[in-house]
C-alpha cells in the first residue's frame, strides 16, 4: 500500500515549437530536460536513479526500441533552423514526422504566418499535434514556444493556439513568448506583429510567462559575468526556468504543483494571466565554488528585480500572487518561513487585498548539475509597462499607416488592427485599476 509503482498516472504535456525563436527555445530546453532524466543524445536511458524513469512520460514516449522520444512538434515556415536542429546533436532524439516545414518562409508578416502561408501548413501541424495528443493517457496540457515579434512564431503560432483551444477546450495552455525588448529591436514592424499576438493571446491563452531578449543579456552579463552572450546562453536561461515550472510534475515532491494548479492560483482575473518569470541560483562559474546556497538565498534571488526575464521593474507594481518553486533537499519549515518574511518585509509590493498570495511548492529533486534551485512566477502589474511600450509604437505607426499594406495585401482588415490595440489598451487599463485597488475601496463598494 502507499508505495508509488511506476504504473500511476502521468499527466502528460506536449510542447509545441514554432517558428525560429521556438524552435531554438525547444531545443534548448529538451537538451536540458534529457540530461534532467539521464537520458543520451539519441534518447537511450543512461542515468542511474529511480526518480528520472519514474514519470519520464511526462515529456517522452517510450519508443520500440526502448528508447525515449519528446513528446514535441516542431514546425516553421522556413526549413532553415529545423535542418540544423535535425543535423545537431539531438537531431536523433525527436520523431522525424514531428517536424513540418513550409519552403516559402513568413518574413515577419503576422498576416502571412495567420492567414495565407501558415493556414496552408496548419492541417499538418494540426495532424502531428493530435496524434501527440491522442498518444497520452491523460494529457494535462501544451506549453507552446514562440516570440511574438516575428511571422512564423507570432502568426502561425497564435493560430495553432486557436485551433488546439477548439479542439482541447479543457486542457491548460500555456505559453512561454519572447516579447520584443525595449531598446534592441530586430524587426521594424514588431509592434504589429506583437500587438496582433497579444490580442489573441489574451484570448486563447491560460498562462503566458513573457520573456524578453534584453532583460536576458543583462542577466547573462551582469550576474552570470560573460562578456559576451549568445543566444544559446540566453536558450539555457529560459530553458532552467521551464523545466523549474514543470519539475513537480516529472519528479517526486513534499508539495507539489502543476499547470493547473498555477492557474488557479496566479490569476485572480481571467484576462490578467501574463507573468514574470525568474529563477535562481544565478551565479557566474568563479562565483559558484565559493557559495552554498540556502532557501533564504533562493528566495532572495529569485524576487530581485535585476533577475526577472522580462524588461520591467517589479518594484514598479504590485504582485497580484506568485509561485514558489523549490527544487532539491529544502525543508518546507524554511520555505514557510521565507515565504512569510518574503511578504511581511515588502508588504508594500504584495496586493494588500488577496491576503496570503505566495503559492510554495517543493520538488526534491534538484536542477541538473546543481545543489538545490528556485523558480519564481510571478503575476504582477508591472507588467503593464511592457503592453504600453509596445502600445505606443504600434500607435505611432499605425496612425500613419505605415507598413500597412503588407498586411492588408495578405487579406487583412483595418479593423483587426483596431481591434487588437483596443483589447490591449483594455487590458493595460484593468493592470492599472488593480494596481490601485486597495482594501478600503473593495469593502466600501
Amino acid at each position: 500500500w502507499g508505495e508509488s509503482t511506476s504504473l500511476e498516472m502521468v499527466r502528460e504535456i506536449v510542447n509545441l515549437s514554432a517558428g525560429q525563436c521556438g524552435n531554438q527555445m525547444g531545443e534548448a530546453f529538451w537538451d536540458l530536460v534529457s540530461r534532467e532524466h539521464g537520458l543520451s543524445h539519441e534518447g537511450k536511458y543512461e542515468g542511474t536513479h529511480d526518480h528520472e524513469l519514474e514519470k519520464i512520460s511526462v515529456f517522452y514516449k517510450e519508443t520500440n526500441s526502448g528508447s525515449y522520444a519528446p513528446r514535441s512538434i516542431h514546425f516553421d515556415l522556413e526549413p532553415g533552423v529545423i535542418d540544423k536542429i535535425k543535423s545537431g546533436h539531438l537531431g536523433k532524439l525527436f520523431a522525424p514526422n514531428n517536424f513540418v516545414h513550409a519552403q516559402s518562409g513568413a518574413g515577419n508578416n503576422w498576416a502571412k504566418g495567420h492567414y495565407t502561408e501558415g493556414a496552408e501548413l496548419i492541417d499538418e501541424v494540426m495532424d502531428v499535434t493530435r496524434k501527440e495528443a491522442e498518444d497520452c493517457e491523460c494529457l494535462q496540457g501544451f506549453q507552446v514556444c514562440h516570440s511574438i515579434g516575428g511571422g512564423t512564431g507570432s502568426g502561425m503560432g497564435t493560430l495553432l493556439i486557436s485551433k488546439v483551444r477548439e479542439e482541447y477546450p479543457d486542457r491548460i495552455m500555456g505559453t512561454y513568448s519572447v516579447f520584443p525588448s525595449p531598446r534592441v529591436s530586430d524587426v521594424v514592424v514588431e509592434p504589429y506583429n506583437s500587438i496582433l499576438s497579444i490580442h489573441q493571446l489574451i484570448e486563447n491563452v491560460d498562462e503566458v510567462s513573457v520573456i524578453d531578449n534584453e532583460a536576458l543579456f543583462d542577466i547573462t552579463f551582469r550576474t552570470l559575468k560573460m562578456k559576451t552572450p549568445q543566444f544559446k546562453d540566453l536558450n539555457a536561461l529560459v530553458a532552467k526556468a521551464m523545466a523549474g515550472t514543470t519539475s513537480c510534475l516529472r519528479f517526486p515532491g513534499q508539495l507539489n504543483s502543476d499547470l493547473r494548479k498555477l492557474g488557479v492560483n496566479l490569476i485572480p482575473f481571467p484576462r490578467l494571466h501574463f507573468f514574470l518569470i525568474g529563477c535562481a541560483p544565478l551565479t557566474s562559474e568563479d562565483e559558484s565554488k565559493y557559495r552554498k546556497v540556502s532557501a533564504k538565498d533562493l528566495t532572495e534571488q529569485a524576487f530581485d528585480a535585476k533577475n526577472m526575464m522580462s524588461a520591467c521593474d517589479p518594484r514598479q507594481g504590485k504582485y497580484l500572487t506568485a509561485s514558489v518553486i523549490f527544487r532539491g533537499p529544502v525543508s518546507s519549515k524554511d520555505v514557510d518561513e521565507q515565504m512569510l518574511i518574503t511578504q511581511n518585509r515588502n508588504a508594500a509590493f504584495f496586493a494588500e487585498w488577496i491576503p496570503h498570495n505566495i503559492k510554495s511548492s517543493i520538488c526534491n529533486v534538484p536542477p541538473y548539475g546543481e545543489g538545490s534551485g528556485c523558480s519564481l512566477i510571478g503575476n504582477n502589474t508591472a507588467i503593464l509597462e511592457i503592453f504600453k511600450r509596445i502600445q505606443t509604437q504600434f500607435s505611432g505607426m499605425f496612425q500613419r499607416k505605415a507598413f500597412l499594406h503588407w498586411y492588408t495585401g495578405e487579406g487583412m482588415d483595418e479593423m483587426e488592427f483596431t481591434e487588437a490595440e483596443s483589447n490591449v489598451i483594455d487590458l493595460i487599463a484593468e493592470y492599472q485599476q488593480y494596481f490601485d485597488a486597495t482594501i478600503e475601496e473593495t469593502s466600501a463598494e
